[in-house]
């Protein structure tokens, strides 16, 4: 049987063993892609200029949901979130930061610092409400499976 060819990438890529840097690169690919697919439009297709509004809300939305591969990669794992979000979230600001030398009224919005502070403020909040989420239901489901084996009795009555 003859192996399946594979590209040079795919063997590098499935060389990281660590999920979380696996996630965090494609979450990074992805949404460095949308960033740049939405910069050539803005910049490079003048006819769409009358639908700017709609053009910058759909692609701020696509990128949003690009995002939220971490946090539906690892749902069980708030920790795994977090490095996975940071790891996507570091190497999109480093874009950002050299898009910013291509494009400079980019800086004027907002810097690569404060798009840094941004992501990572928001990853470690959604992967700190997701601990505390997963903590509650935890204890809830520790505290009925308890409640229950309390209520049922242990030895049976026969009443004739």
């Amino acid at each position: 049987m003859a192996a399946r060819p594979q590209l040079a990438v795919m063997g590098w890529f499935s060389r990281m063993r660590n999920s979380s840097l696996r996630v965090g690169v494609v979450t990074w690919i992805c949404v460095s892609c949308a960033v740049i697919a939405w910069q050539y439009v803005v910049y490079g297709v003048p006819q769409l200029e009358q639908f700017a509004g709609a053009r910058d809300l759909s692609a701020g939305a696509l990128i949003i949901v690009l995002l939220l591969i971490p946090v539906f990669s690892f749902r069980n794992e708030p920790a795994k979130l977090f490095i996975s979000g940071l790891i996507a979230w570091t190497l999109l600001t480093i874009s950002y930061i050299v898009a910013e030398t291509l494009y400079s009224l980019l800086e004027s919005r907002m810097t690569g610092v404060q798009i840094f502070v941004l992501g990572a403020a928001s990853y470690g909040l959604i992967a700190v409400f997701h601990w505390v989420f997963l903590m509650c239901a935890e204890t809830r489901h520790r505290h009925l499976s308890q409640s229950g084996n309390a209520a049922s009795p242990t030895h049976r009555s026969r009443t004739r």
